[in-house]
């Protein structure tokens, strides 16, 4: 279980950042410079390498440098990884919810019928 666990710490530690969450939407659409991640961010280029040295710690972020230009792409594998765990927890919490929606259908009360007086 820690082995599963200890990527998942990883990676939601690292999606905990809005600036880090900008970056992976960003490589969902496709690969990109380092350059190209940082032009719309508010800060230093040393700050979104140390950024994505946390994406690629956490196994989201794969780079590869050619010649000058560090290219930076999403690693899906570290996703879905994610996504099975969080689908797995709302599964859990749907037929939780299910069964209580259920209980309170066969406890709800019947209305009283009408006397006549």
């Amino acid at each position: 279980m820690l082995n599963y666990q200890a990527p998942l710490d990883l990676a939601f530690q690292a999606l905990s950042d809005p600036t880090r969450r900008i970056m992976v939407e960003r490589l969902a659409r496709g690969p990109a410079s380092v350059s190209e991640l940082a032009r719309p961010l508010a800060m230093t280029l040393s700050a979104v390498v140390q950024h994505l040295g946390v994406l690629e710690a956490s196994g989201l972020v794969r780079s590869q440098k050619v010649g000058r230009v560090r290219t930076c792409r999403i690693e899906p594998k570290a996703l879905t990884a994610a996504e099975r765990w969080i689908a797995e927890r709302r599964a859990n919490w749907d037929r939780r919810l299910d069964a209580l929606g259920a209980y309170l259908d066969e406890t709800e009360p019947q209305p009283k019928s009408r006397r006549k007086s």
